[in-house]
């Protein structure tokens, strides 16, 4: 064996390393690789994955798909600290090839192709799919609010309009006042400068009250119920969220292994209406006929859950305590047993109420009214159940899909937990990473696109503990 002297050893230690030698086998950024370099990112929807025959050829951007799950994974969402990391982080420098985009170009990227990041969340769940990574039985569907990049402050409902511009005209009408007693007294004012102060006071009161004005004209001319000014997408949420002015964020979770099954960003401050829409798309994407899903009770609406069993879903969403009976400690209707083949509601007395009226709700559906008034007037219970002359039940034409919902949430009692459990771990795991868990971008599909990333992410790094790099380098490779 050749001997090396010291001073050939300082000299092979100044030889450059191979960047090879720094990704093991095992690294993730060799999955990002395999797994993008098999997306069909033209089909995906991605912009200008083939180059023009004239002129300099852009980046690829399989390259740019591979540095935005590499930073989302890492934390690493800003256009310039992803730059930063092109240049310094050698995993990065080994996915790009040593190819250093400037942030601008990182940035573009994201926002040109901002509907094509949702297919490639999806691609990854049929991926996940096919290592058996998701149970395909029951999802939890649930909605949490993420901060837009837009403050209170900019933010207006008519409400908040109206007290804005009163507050205004009482500080105007109280300057203008003073103006008055100021005159009174014209020298010593001069001398004093109070004139002059109270003068730009008032002209900047009247400045605001002008831009309030035209908050109030675009306000009423876009026909929604609020107007948000940096973020025109962005909605002020409910008080009791703590987000202030954000968008809701809807998740569909498999509840083997807690993995996002589909995951969508909307505007609608409540979740109402959003679990067929969430519950059929995830459906699609795990490629079955038929699936359960559970959702709080904030999710409860007859025209939904009726539509998701037309869609193939067999929802659990429990009943929320709602309606005047309720507020004023009444009996609620779920004390009222209903006789389907009498067409009558027994009610906590023994009495029968029958069908005495009816009205349209909508074009195919009316509400019934069930009444029993002779019982009510010798019933024992009536303090208990009503203050009017008698006590009246609704029933919607189409309720027969609440009762048999009802029968299901019985015989599964367990079913919320199992949604409480599967949907809270991802929501946590996502806001932590998102630092202050606030949105980077402006703008609804902006914001999807990140959000679509988001996701990747999170599914990427649970499936990763869950089967390890080497099984899912083996489900990606041809």
């Amino acid at each position: 064996m050749a001997h090396i002297s010291g001073d050939d050893r300082s000299q092979l230690l100044l030889l450059p390393d191979s960047v090879d030698d720094y990704v093991g086998p095992d690294n993730v950024v060799r999955f990002i690789e395999a797994f993008v370099d098999g997306l069909d990112l033209k089909a995906a929807g991605f912009e200008r994955v083939r180059a023009k025959t004239t002129g300099r050829p852009g980046y690829d951007p399989a390259d740019l798909l591979k540095l935005y799950i590499y930073g989302y994974l890492n934390r690493v969402r800003s256009s310039r600290r992803l730059e930063v990391e092109t240049r310094r982080n050698l995993e990065v420098i080994w996915l790009l090839r040593r190819l250093t985009p400037d942030f601008k170009t990182i940035a573009d990227f994201r926002r040109d192709n901002r509907t094509a990041f949702r297919q490639v969340f999806r691609e990854f769940v049929v991926l996940c799919r096919e290592l058996d990574l998701f149970g395909c039985e029951l999802i939890a569907i649930d909605g949490t609010r993420i901060k837009a990049v837009n403050s209170r402050e900019r933010n207006f409902t008519k409400a908040k309009l109206a007290k804005a511009l009163a507050e205004s005209d009482e500080r105007l009408a109280r300057y203008l006042k003073q103006l008055d007693e100021a005159d009174k007294d014209h020298e010593v004012a001069l001398e004093s400068g109070t004139v002059e102060k109270l003068q730009e006071k008032i002209a900047v009161i009247r400045d605001r009250r002008e831009r309030l004005e035209g908050h109030g004209k675009a306000l009423a001319d876009s026909g929604e119920d609020q107007i948000s000014l940096t973020d025109p997408d962005a909605r002020a949420m409910h008080s009791s969220s703590r987000v202030g002015v954000g968008y809701n964020i809807q998740i569909a979770v498999d509840t083997k292994h807690k993995l996002i099954a589909e995951q969508q960003v909307h505007s609608k401050v409540s979740d109402l209406g959003l679990m067929t829409e969430t519950a059929e798309a995830a459906r699609d994407t795990l490629g079955v006929d038929k699936i359960d899903a559970v959702a709080d009770r904030g999710y409860f609406k007859i025209e939904d859950i009726e539509a998701c069993e037309a869609a193939g879903i067999v929802p659990y969403v429990p009943k929320p305590q709602r309606g005047s009976a309720v507020a004023k400690g009444f009996f609620g209707k779920e004390q009222f047993c209903y006789d389907a083949e009498a067409d009558t509601y027994i009610c906590p007395g023994g009495a029968a109420l029958s069908r005495v009226s009816s009205r349209p709700v909508r074009d195919d559906i009316r509400l019934f009214n069930y009444a029993n008034t002779a019982a009510c007037k010798t019933c024992a219970l009536k303090a208990r159940c009503t203050d009017a002359a008698c006590r009246k039940v609704t029933r919607y034409e189409n309720e027969a899909v609440l009762d048999r919902m009802a029968k299901r949430l019985a015989a599964r009692p367990g079913g919320l937990d199992e949604r409480r459990e599967s949907v809270e771990h991802p929501f946590g795991s996502v806001k932590q990473w998102m630092g202050q868990g606030a949105f980077l971008m402006r703008r609804l599909e902006n914001v999807r696109a990140e959000f679509s990333l988001t996701a990747i992410a999170y599914n990427l790094r649970r499936a990763i503990s869950l089967v390890g790099i080497p099984a899912l380098m083996a489900a990606v490779r041809p």
